[in-house]
């Protein structure tokens, strides 16, 4: 039984129409349950949508970094009423991404501050975006005591340092697809290292599909490979890697599908 934790099911990533039939396949390949992620207001009304009519779909629902040059008090207004669903699991997809810039820095980080401060108050784990900012990422999670919610690193892509902090704060690493590539020798290596009961994995799909599919689009049924090579990499059963990382998900956010 595995959970993709993280996978994108709206807006110009999958037409309506094929939601169903992509969470068909996956199912067939024992995946049973999915962590829809919204990544501004639009995209997070339409993920909680899903999950209103699929119960293996839960939300996280935040304002990703490209997007936070949009952020404002109305935004922020609106994102908390959407985060008082009981379905939505997670806030975010928020954080950091310094390798593409599509946001101003300053404005990534005062929206990235402010949904922290959100899930805070809302008692929910954040979803953590972070590429080209490891430190910055982590001292804002530092400084805004972000471990009283803890949370996901979402498509770990960071070396053992960044794990260790990340872990202090109470975080989970989720690892994807780049984990079945030979040459992310580092990611590899925290999979293998990192405490059985903080681990999770995700396909970031329609991104970053995994070995034998590198290079096509991501669904959600790929997990299965992230799963296995993961389970590889720590010398485990595949059927034992499902299981802790779906008791992983639940200890985290309270949630695992019914198989």
């Amino acid at each position: 039984m595995l959970v993709d934790a993280h996978c994108h099911l709206t807006g110009s990533y999958l037409a309506e129409d094929q939601v169903e039939a992509t969470l068909s396949r996956a199912q067939s390949q024992g995946v049973t349950g999915f962590i829809a992620v919204g990544t501004d207001l639009e995209d997070s009304r339409v993920v909680l949508a899903l999950t209103a009519r699929l119960p293996e779909v839960q939300a996280s629902l935040g304002v990703h970094p490209h997007e936070a040059k949009g952020w404002s008090p109305e935004v922020e207004a609106e994102l908390h009423k959407l985060l008082l669903d009981p379905a939505v699991r997670f806030v975010g997809e928020t954080g950091l991404d310094w390798h593409y810039d599509l946001s101003p820095r300053d404005e990534q980080e005062a929206a990235f501050r402010a949904q922290i401060r959100l899930a805070r108050a809302l008692r929910k784990p954040l979803m953590i975006h972070t590429r080209s900012a490891p430190e910055a990422t982590l001292r804002i999670l530092e400084e805004e005591a972000a471990d009283a919610v803890r949370g996901i690193i979402h498509c770990f892509s960071e070396d053992r340092a960044f794990a260790a902090r990340a872990l202090d704060l109470g975080f989970y690493l989720s690892f994807s697809g780049i984990a079945t590539f030979k040459k992310a020798e580092a990611v590899r290596d925290v999979a293998a290292w990192a405490p059985a009961d903080r681990i999770l994995v995700e396909t970031d799909a329609p991104f970053l599909a995994p070995v034998p599919y590198r290079g096509k689009p991501n669904e959600p049924g790929f997990v299965r490979f992230t799963a296995e090579a993961v389970a590889d990499l720590r010398g485990i059963p595949s059927v034992q890697l499902a299981e802790l990382t779906t008791r992983n998900l639940e200890a985290l956010c309270g949630w695992a599908p019914s198989s």
